[in-house]
């Protein structure tokens, strides 16, 4: 019986049947200390690290959201504040411009309680009345002018009733003015109140 041998020298490739060396202790050494340089040191380490910079974005995504999230909060009440103000103080300045005119009508009572002449009483009247007229016009309100004589028309005037009109030309026009409109900026605001002749 023969004894085997502890390291064999040659190793036979099967496919080919020639003789190939068998690597010695220090080339398998290099070999795999080049593996190792190729592989990562600690894999859990760098799992941690990648999760802690993940952590540190959301951390900063979610900052940021909260962040816009206040300040369109506040914008929004801002806004409503603004909306509510704007509705409720909206005629501030018209109604200012009017105290004046209150202050003459006041005056002009006082005044006819014991006033003996009537043109004083009617020029005075008229005075107050081209006051707010020219109020109104610096707000852009204007009344309607000469509606008497126009044709019916349904989206400046209302029609409180027909008469008979007084020639055959004013049939379907207005023949009389009840209540004068008024506009603001050229939008109707109030509707003239007119008689229609039939």
């Amino acid at each position: 019986m023969t004894e085997p041998t502890s390291a064999p020298e040659e190793v036979k490739d099967s496919a080919s049947e020639t003789a190939v060396p068998s690597p010695d202790a220090s080339e398998l050494q290099h070999a795999s200390e080049a593996a190792a340089e190729h592989t990562v040191e600690n894999p859990d380490n760098a799992l941690a690290v990648e999760a802690e910079r993940l952590r540190t974005e959301m951390a900063a995504a979610n900052d940021q959201h909260l962040r816009l999230y206040a300040e369109f909060d506040n914008f929004r009440k801002r806004t409503a504040k603004e909306r509510t103000d704007l509705l409720q103080f909206a005629g501030e300045n018209a109604l200012k411009n009017m105290l004046p005119v209150l202050d003459d009508m006041e005056r002009a009572i006082a005044i006819n309680a014991s006033a003996t002449d009537i043109d004083t009483v009617k020029q005075g009247f008229s005075l107050i009345h081209a006051k707010l007229l020219g109020i109104l016009g610096a707000q852009g309100v204007k009344p309607m002018d000469g509606v008497k004589g126009q044709p019916f028309d349904t989206d400046r005037h209302e029609a409180i009733t027909n008469a008979p009109a007084p020639s055959d030309d004013l049939k379907g026009k207005v023949i009389d003015v009840v209540e004068n409109g008024y506009t603001l900026h050229d939008k109707v605001i109030r509707y003239a109140k007119v008689v229609v002749g039939a």
